[in-house]
């Protein structure tokens, strides 16, 4: 039986808090100055979550990082998935992500045949992703790596298509990315839109540079907000307590 230790306890957030808050940190060597201290700061914030992972490692020491991070965290180290080559033990999840959105083969089950038998021997959580890329005015690593065309924001049948799809196929979360350091995060009508048609969770990342604007993509009906570039632009626990505590709409 598969193990839903962390699926669950995202989904007990959401439904305690209303939301879910959760941080993604890159595991690679420009991220590495002051890592120790980044991950103090989340346990203090009221961060859920932390994903892991990043479009490429310049380096070899990933394993290393991840170690270091779930050594110190004191909530869940989920796989935030960029290749392969960031696979390790280390993870308490794998968000086992297609990228839904694209027309890339290799990106679409490749990848997966060749992590899913690493997966099974580690014994790591497994958790389905639908992920889409949207169109968020940059180009994103996500896009030039995976070589897929992101989705126009603004035609939202074509979003809440692949959601569709993304739910009939199986999987239990679906991942509406912007893209690292987009001009543009993911808007608020098209999360209404999705989620009126979808029955399953839907994580926001992308953009979203303040925790009102947090809030607004809560209040358009997501499950999940993802921030990354805040902490390492900033690395300032006040502003990630912040984050928090306007994602947890729930909580006085």
């Amino acid at each position: 039986m598969m193990n839903s230790k962390v699926y669950n306890h995202l989904l007990s957030i959401r439904k305690k808090k209303g939301a879910g808050y959760i941080v993604l940190i890159d595991p690679d060597k420009k991220s590495e100055n002051g890592l120790a201290g980044k991950v103090k700061k989340i346990n203090n914030s009221g961060v859920d979550a932390i994903f892991v992972g990043g479009s490429l490692m310049m380096d070899g020491l990933c394993s290393d990082r991840v170690a270091q991070i779930k050594s110190l965290a004191e909530i869940p180290v989920i796989f935030f998935p960029g290749g392969i080559s960031q696979l390790n033990s280390h993870y308490d999840a794998i968000l086992f992500m297609s990228i839904i959105s694209g027309r890339n083969p290799h990106y679409l089950i490749g990848e997966q045949v060749i992590a899913a038998p690493i997966v099974k021997d580690l014994g790591i959580e497994v958790i389905p992703t639908g992920y889409l890329l949207l169109d968020g005015g940059s180009d994103s690593a996500v896009q030039f790596m995976s070589g897929t065309a992101p989705i126009p924001m603004d035609k939202p049948d074509i979003s809440i298509a692949h959601a569709l799809a993304a739910q009939y196929l199986g999987k239990k979360l679906i991942y509406l990315e912007a893209g690292s350091g987009a001009k543009q995060a993911v808007p608020n009508e098209l999360i209404k839109e999705v989620v009126e048609h979808v029955d399953i969770p839907l994580i926001v990342g992308g953009g979203i540079r303040t925790p009102e604007a947090a809030r607004e993509k809560v209040k358009a009906g997501a499950s999940f907000v993802v921030t990354g570039t805040i902490i390492e632009e900033n690395n300032n626990g006040d502003m990630l307590k912040k984050f928090a505590e306007a994602v947890h709409v729930n909580e006085p």
